[in-house]
C-alpha cells in the first residue's frame, strides 16, 4: 500500500529549534520523529512512501535516501514553495491515482492503529476517512460531529471561543480513494480543513471519522515536543526506544561513562557515547543525546539534550531543550528555556 508524509513545513511554531533542523528531524528520545512514523507505516503494510520536501529538505531526504534501511521504498517530491497540504498531494496525483492510500504529517507521533483505520474507511465505502481523536485544546485541530454512523455532519478548522462545539479532532491521518483529486484544483495552495472538507460535506459526499483511543501528538510545538517525551518515558506510546532498558524506566546506551557519585533518577534516557562526570544528576524525566557531557556537579531535570550538547559544571537546567552541540555554560541556572547554538551546524569550530 501507499502513503504520503507531509514534510514540507517550516516548523515555526518550534523556533529556533527548527532553524537548522527541519520538523521531521527532530528527535523523540534521539532518533527523528519521523522515524517512527515510518516504522509504522511499514507495520501496518505501507511499503511505498511519498514524501514532500520544502524547508531543509535535503536534510530529510539525506537522512533516509531510498527508505531501504527501513524496509521501505521512499519517493521524494521537492517542491519550489508551500503548497498545503492538499495542494502538495495534487502534485502527486499520478503515484496515487490507482488504489485507495493513506496520507500522516511528519511531525505525528503515535501508535495508531492503520489497519483499523483502512477497514473502517473501506466498510464505510468512504471517499474520505479522518482519523479522530479526543482533546483538551480543540481550538489547535480541526473539530468534527459525527452522526450514528459515523459519518461527519460538521468540520470547523481551529475554532474559537463560542464556536467550539465538540473536542473530537482532526489527527491530521486520512485515508483517501484517488476520486479525492477531483477535488483539489492544480497549481494552487489549498488545504484540506480550509477547503476540502467543507467542500465533501457541502456536496454530500461520503466523509467518514474515525475515533481512536490511540496515543497521537502533534510535536509542532515546544509544549507538545516536551509533553511527548514525558509521555514515551512513561510508556505511554507503545513504539520501540532505540536503547537498551538497563532497569525499568531507566534506558542507556552504549559507551556511556557514568561516574559512581553520579546520581541517576527515572524515568531517565540516555544516548550512546555520554559521560556523565562526579556529582553530576540526571534528574526525572531527563533525555540525552548521543555524544553528550554532563560535567561535574551539573543538575538536568525535566530536559532534552540533543546530540553533542554539553552541561558545563555546577550548572542547574530544569525543563529546558539544549539544542545540537551547544553548551551551556559553567554556574548558570537556566529553566523553562531554548538553549540553541547561534551558528550553523556546518559553521560551528570554524
Amino acid at each position: 500500500m501507499k502513503a504520503m508524509i507531509l514534510a514540507a513545513g517550516v516548523g515555526s511554531r518550534l523556533d529556533p529549534l527548527t532553524r537548522n533542523v527541519p520538523k521531521p528531524l527532530v528527535p523523540i528520545i534521539n532518533r527523528p520523529v519521523m522515524e517512527y512514523l515510518i516504522e509504522l507505516l511499514k507495520q501496518h503494510g505501507f511499503d511505498e512512501i511519498m514524501v514532500n520536501l520544502h524547508y531543509l529538505g535535503d536534510h530529510i531526504e539525506a537522512y533516509f535516501g531510498d527508505g531501504s534501511n527501513w524496509g521501505v521504498k521512499i519517493h521524494w517530491q521537492h517542491e519550489d514553495q508551500l503548497w498545503g497540504d492538499a495542494g502538495s498531494l495534487k502534485k502527486a496525483e499520478e503515484f496515487f491515482k490507482d488504489e485507495t492510500f493513506l496520507v500522516i504529517g511528519g511531525d505525528d507521533l503515535t501508535d495508531m492503529d492503520l489497519t483499523k483505520l483502512v477497514r473502517t474507511h473501506k466498510e464505510k465505502n468512504a471517499l474520505s476517512t479522518i482519523a479522530l481523536s479526543l482533546v483538551d485544546d480543540p481550538s489547535e485541530y480541526g473539530i468534527v460531529l459525527m452522526d450514528e454512523n459515523s459519518r461527519i455532519t460538521r468540520f470547523l478548522e481551529k475554532p474559537k471561543g463560542e464556536v467550539i462545539f465538540s473536542n473530537t479532532a482532526n489527527t491530521g491521518v486520512y485515508v483517501f480513494e484517488p476520486k479525492i483529486f477531483d477535488m483539489i484544483p492544480r497549481g494552487t495552495f489549498y488545504l484540506f480543513g480550509k477547503q476540502v472538507f467543507p467542500m465533501l460535506l457541502e456536496q454530500r459526499q461520503p466523509l467518514y471519522g474515525h475515533l481512536t483511543a490511540a496515543y497521537w501528538k502533534d510535536v509542532g510545538n515546544l509544549k507538545i515536543y516536551q509533553q511527548t517525551h514525558i509521555d514515551v518515558l512513561a510508556g505511554r506510546v507503545n513504539t520501540k526506544l532505540p536503547l537498551k532498558e538497563v532497569k525499568r524506566y531507566t534506558w542507556i546506551g552504549e559507551n556511556v561513562e557514568i561516574d559512581p557519585t553520579a546520581e541517576i533518577g527515572y524515568p531517565v534516557a540516555i544516548g550512546n557515547n555520554v559521560r556523565i562526570e562526579a556529582g553530576a544528576k540526571i534528574l526525572e524525566n531527563t533525555v540525552i543525546g548521543n555524544n553528550c557531557m554532563v560535567e561535574m556537579g551539573a543538575v538536568v531535570k525535566d530536559s532534552i539534550l540533543w546530540d553533542g550538547a554539553v552541561i558545563m559544571r555546577n550548572t542547574h537546567i530544569e525543563r529546558c531543550v539544549v539544542g545540537q552541540d551547544c553548551h551551556v555554560k559553567t554556574n548558570a541556572a537556566i529553566f523553562d528555556g531554548i538553549i540553541v547554538n547561534p551558528q550553523r551546524p556546518e559553521e560551528a569550530g570554524k
